[in-house]
């Protein structure tokens, strides 16, 4: 299997690379992509998810992750699974825990970013 991070900022890659060979061993592959902020990273998603449509295999999913930043948790989740969906996939949220899935949206709150 193989992970695609899609991270708001070099700070969430450089702590993901640390900690993500401990958490998933030694058989998933993953690469993290930073943006330059939640901002660049939201505007630039839907195209992002989209050329990933094209060719990425079913084995491989797609996390994105961005920050909470004191915005409404449950329409940041909405408008994040509504771009997932619109490119084409599945997500975690949309499909439930027993189906097969390709993205799962994840917000960091701010105790988890300290």
């Amino acid at each position: 299997m193989h992970i695609e991070f899609l991270v708001e900022e070099l700070s969430m890659k450089e702590a993901l690379r640390n900690l993500l060979p401990k958490i998933l061993g030694e058989t998933i592959t993953f690469d993290i992509h930073p943006y330059q902020g939640k901002n660049n990273l939201l505007s630039k998603l839907p195209y992002r998810l989209r050329g990933y449509k094209s060719w990425l295999p079913d084995e491989h999913r797609i996390v994105i992750l961005v920050d909470e930043d004191r915005e409404d948790c449950k329409l940041l989740k909405e408008k994040l699974e509504t771009i997932a969906i619109d490119a084409g996939f599945s997500t975690k949220a949309s499909v439930g825990i027993k189906q097969k899935f390709q993205v799962l949206n994840r917000i960091a709150i701010e105790e988890l970013e300290a």
